[in-house]
């Protein structure tokens, strides 16, 4: 039974940010959480942010530029958690691993889920193009990462690589 990993904040979880939920109402989501085949994941909560906390955007670059080291997430008002990106990543993808997932829906515009789309770090809401530092661990390890406005493309992509599951 194959699983996908789902961020905590899509399935209702108060784990944003700003201590709110994106919850989303989709029937083949919730059969995926009926069959026990979705596992939810904050990787900023898991990497040791509190709930609520200081908007964060990446600065100098996208995810991927995080994990080579040439930039970094800051706070609004200046404070470097980039090592709570990296740690929440690291755990995201170790988890993939225990559950064998190959499929994961983020959360778009986020400095660890975006999977097109981040903040261009200058905290005035404008979006670049560019990816989070989970989605960037995780595509470099072989994942594949969709947005919520992609679900139902994530679903066919993980039925169709497991037709039997």
């Amino acid at each position: 039974m194959r699983k996908i990993l789902v961020s905590a904040c899509l399935l209702g979880d108060p784990v944003r940010y700003d201590g709110k939920a994106r919850g989303m109402n989709h029937p083949l989501l919730d059969a995926l959480v009926q069959q026990g085949r979705v596992v939810r994941f904050c990787p900023e909560v898991a990497g040791g942010l509190p709930v609520p906390r200081e908007a964060a955007e990446i600065q100098c670059g996208d995810g991927s530029a995080v994990i080579a080291k040439s930039a970094r997430v800051i706070t609004r008002n200046g404070l470097d958690v980039t090592g709570y990106f990296i740690s929440g990543a690291t755990q995201a993808l170790a988890l993939c691993r225990q559950h064998d997932i190959s499929v994961a829906v983020m959360t778009e515009f986020s400095p660890s889920c975006g999977s097109t789309q981040v903040y261009d770090g200058s905290f005035s809401r404008k979006a670049k193009p560019g990816i989070g530092v989970t989605t960037a661990l995780l595509k470099h390890h072989g994942i594949t990462v969709f947005n919520q406005h992609q679900l139902d493309v994530a679903i066919r992509q993980l039925e169709f690589c497991n037709p039997a599951a």
